[in-house]
């Protein structure tokens, strides 16, 4: 999947996001989902936040094997910001309804410049683990 965000030219930001996927939650009110953010552009972006309709989403760094909620997360100038398994990652809380494999969730991520992103995140199996370690 991936899905242009604003952005012209090689001095702005210009944004795709690809690989996302979300592992089948094994638990009714928390789920973990990836992808990869990637800025062809000239001008790094922040991902300030992320928001979707079945739940509360934050994203997270780890630090020393440890999980930390991040204010926002730099997406480099030519460059590229990944949310993998046993690192960054989206942590879905609260949520109003379990995801089921072979579903979508969307979700909307919002950048300090380029504006929102609307990515579709198809839900896979519990056990899912992409060739690419993302």
């Amino acid at each position: 999947m991936l899905l242009a965000g604003c952005g012209s030219g090689d001095s702005a930001a210009d944004l795709s996001v690809s690989g996302s996927y979300m592992p089948q939650p094994v638990s009714g009110s928390m789920a973990a989902g990836f992808l990869t953010v990637t800025n062809s552009g000239g001008t790094e972006d922040k991902l300030t936040s992320v928001t979707s309709d079945i739940g509360e989403v934050t994203a997270h760094v780890t630090v020393d094997s440890a999980m930390q909620e991040a204010e926002d997360l730099t997406v480099p100038a030519h460059g590229t910001l990944v949310f993998r398994s046993g690192g960054n990652h989206l942590m879905f809380e609260k949520l109003k309804r379990k995801p089921q494999q072979g579903e979508k969730v969307t979700v909307k991520l919002h950048f300090a410049d380029s504006g929102t992103v609307t990515v579709g995140i198809p839900v896979k199996s519990a056990t899912y683990n992409p060739k690419t370690g993302h």
